[in-house]
């Protein structure tokens, strides 16, 4: 691993070597290392201005967008801490995040300026709001008047261990929680990632992830910034522009989630456009289900990498190997460089090959702990090590498999039942685009299984049918009692299918 002592020095690294290399891509615009690295002073000395010291809070509220990036890397020059927040949440939780994380400044897109300006008032740290685009409430300063400012590098002394980022989880626990990391874990798990992915100075990174995730932060943006690499920006994921975009700008990497790989596994057109530069896809976010994983590296001869990762580890801690080790499609592969990763029984201690239990994962890329937190964070970090509340089990050869959430384990008669098992073979049915399955509260059995399911487009198919194939070929008290057709399955932001909200929902409809 190189040795940068934090994200600027990074950058400002890669911008003495690359020079006029290009960085970004963004729509028409194109963006060398040296560009880059003077434009993040810019906002450094613009965010200076107004009042961000070494240490303080700078929420960003930004959809896709190079002025995210500009301010991501010109907070970690002067020393303070972005808060990026899910431009999909409504204004009480953009609320609890700003006086959560005690912001002090906000940059914000101008889609947002009414919500926000209601809300900023009540904010009771927040003394500064400044918005991207042509338009501002009066009185606001813009972003635009960044461009003004001199390109100074800052001259902040950052420890590896400074706080540089707190990520907020998307609360399907409770109210969110404040991930803090630091500088060095963001450098060490972007190693872990590149070294990993075998990437170089020759890839192509196309991030259509949402930049508030780790995922995008990690795997795209600071992943291509260490390679030397390209990285081109999309606002999202849209099926009608991706295929042409990968094409048009030779993409060789793309980091998606399983949702996104089933969409593109459906699209009719591939063929039609030049994707031989594509090398690598990594799936990661949810498990992705074989049939998908399968379907998508037939139709588009690229490998996929599924991997596994959350925000409390930085963002990837396991990987389906590159380096000529078998790729077992279906798990997550194998610890990544300079982690350690475990299956753990309720005390703690490592499981035998083959047995189910709690995944747990040791090393630098593991957060500081949650901001404000003590009582979550000494839950979560014990003894040294990440729990991260999923189960797996682990084989002879090392490879992690998910079996589910412990808390989505259902429990049927005594009996264990692991939705991912009978999502996989719903996910075999040709009628079927999409499935989640989830508990439901039962009198008599504790719980029963239900499955929640997307038909694909023009196909018909009944509760009846999908109970009938399921008993063809799952044990039968693994087997769906209930089945919900849907339009759609509720996701968060990044393609996470929320659980949560089915399982309400069932409940609701009984």
């Amino acid at each position: 691993m190189d040795e940068y002592h934090h994200l600027g020095g990074l950058l400002e690294q890669r911008a003495a070597a690359g020079g006029d290399t290009i960085y970004l891509y963004w729509q028409d615009e194109e963006v060398s290392y040296a560009a880059f690295d003077r434009r993040v002073n810019q906002v450094a000395s613009g965010l200076r201005g107004l009042g961000v010291d070494p240490g303080q809070k700078v929420a960003l509220l930004l959809r896709n967008c190079p002025e995210f990036l500009y301010t991501f890397f010109a907070c970690a020059k002067l020393g303070a801490v972005t808060v990026p927040v899910n431009p999909q949440l409504k204004g009480d939780e953009i609320h609890y995040i700003l006086d959560n994380s005690e912001s002090i400044a906000l940059i914000a897109g101008p889609e947002f300026a009414p919500m926000i300006e209601d809300l900023a008032p009540s904010c009771a740290q927040l003394r500064a709001v400044c918005y991207t685009g042509a338009d501002a409430p009066a009185g606001r300063p813009m972003f635009a008047g960044f461009w003004e400012q001199p390109d100074t590098p800052p001259a902040e002394q950052i420890a590896p261990d400074a706080i540089v980022r707190i990520i907020y989880t998307s609360g399907t626990t409770g109210r969110p929680k404040g991930v803090l990391l630091s500088h060095g874990n963001y450098l060490h798990n972007t190693w872990s990632c590149v070294t990993a992915g075998q990437m170089s100075a020759a890839d192509r990174m196309v991030c259509i992830l949402p930049l508030f995730h780790v995922n995008a932060q990690v795997v795209s943006m600071l992943s291509a910034l260490y390679a030397g690499a390209a990285l081109i920006l999309l606002e999202g994921f849209s099926p009608r522009e991706f295929l042409p975009a990968l094409a048009r700008y030779r993409a060789t990497m793309f980091s998606a989630v399983p949702t996104i790989y089933a969409i593109l596994n459906g699209l009719p057109n591939a063929s039609q456009y030049a994707l031989s530069a594509l090398r690598a896809c990594i799936c990661g976010a949810a498990p992705m289900p074989v049939e998908v994983f399968t379907a998508f590296e037939q139709t588009y001869k690229a490998f996929v990498l599924e991997g596994y990762g959350m925000s409390e580890g930085t963002c990837a801690s396991t990987l389906n190997p590159l380096d000529g080790r078998a790729r077992k499609v279906g798990s997550i592969g194998v610890p990544m460089p300079g982690q350690e990763v475990r299956i753990v029984d309720d005390s703690g201690h490592k499981l035998p090959y083959g047995q189910i239990g709690e995944i747990v994962i040791r090393g630098p890329n593991v957060m500081q702990g949650y901001y404000r937190d003590p009582v979550a964070t000494a839950a979560t970090l014990r003894d040294g090590w990440l729990h991260t509340g999923d189960l797996g089990v682990c084989d002879a050869d090392g490879y992690l498999s998910i079996v589910g959430r412990k808390k989505e384990m259902i429990i049927r008669g005594g009996e264990n039942i692991y939705p991912k098992e009978v999502e996989e073979v719903l996910y075999r049915h040709s009628a079927i685009q999409e499935a989640a399955v989830v508990g439901l509260p039962d009198p008599d059995w504790g719980e029963e299984v239900v499955a929640c399911l997307v038909l694909r487009a023009g196909q018909v198919l009944g509760a009846t049918d999908v109970i009938a194939y399921c008993h063809q070929h799952l044990a039968d008290y693994k087997c769906p009692r209930v089945v919900r057709f849907l339009s759609e399955l509720p996701k968060t932001a990044t393609g996470k299918i929320q659980k949560g909200k089915l399982a309400a929902a069932a409940v609701d409809q009984r």
